[in-house]
């Protein structure tokens, strides 16, 4: 059973945790490893807020599962939580990215980023787009998280983005989703390259 670490703006969208975990727990999909990484030193240098988030609360999870609600985009501890996940650790490393859409942000598009996802997770899609612009994913996905964006559009990051009701309606869809980014983990490229959020942004007006 993969450990699973599922960052989130906790203020707006703890529901969707909390759900989450009963399904983990009623039917065994996975081992949530999840913490509270508020007590963080927020004036601490950014490698060590690194460290300290892959190494003491990610801990060995292997896949990290996103919530992106109307707000999650710019909020500090999320951006730490996904940094760390894509860092290659000497202790922990890196994991799997899957970004799930809920319901607040009015989802219309998604991102299958392997190949397994398309005819088991999507079989009603039978069209598929290669994206190459940042404009088109920020316009597709207004309230993702910028590293997420920088990594969709990274070759060999394999982050797929999905939607909460195509998990809800049907587990195994998410099943195969934790099973796929587990599986790829190791072999995605991710981008690091933008400097960790410092403070939380305001929300959208």
């Amino acid at each position: 059973m993969h450990k699973v670490f599922i960052s989130y703006h906790h203020a707006n969208d703890q529901w969707a945790k909390n759900q989450l975990q009963q399904w983990a727990y009623q039917y065994g999909l996975f081992l949530d490893v999840s913490v509270d990484t508020n007590d963080v030193n927020e004036g601490l240098p950014t490698e060590s807020i690194r460290r300290i988030i892959r190494d003491d609360y990610l801990m060995d999870s292997s896949v990290t599962i996103v919530l992106v609600g109307v707000e999650t985009w710019g909020r500090k501890h999320v951006d730490w939580e996904i940094y760390s996940s894509m860092y290659d650790g000497a202790v922990n490393k890196k994991s799997g990215i899957l970004v799930v859409q809920l319901p607040s942000v009015s989802p219309q598009y998604w991102t299958a980023a392997h190949e397994v996802e398309k005819s088991t997770v999507y079989p009603d899609c039978t069209s598929w787009s290669t994206i190459t612009d940042r404009a088109e994913y920020e316009r597709r996905y207004p309230y993702l998280p910028a590293r997420i964006i920088d990594n969709l559009l990274a070759p060999k990051a394999k982050v797929s983005v999905t939607t909460w009701d195509r998990i809800a309606g049907d587990l195994n869809n998410l099943v195969t989703m934790i099973d796929a980014a587990y599986n790829d983990r190791m072999s995605c490229e991710y981008d690091l390259s933008r400097p960790m959020r410092s403070k939380n942004a305001p929300a959208f007006i």
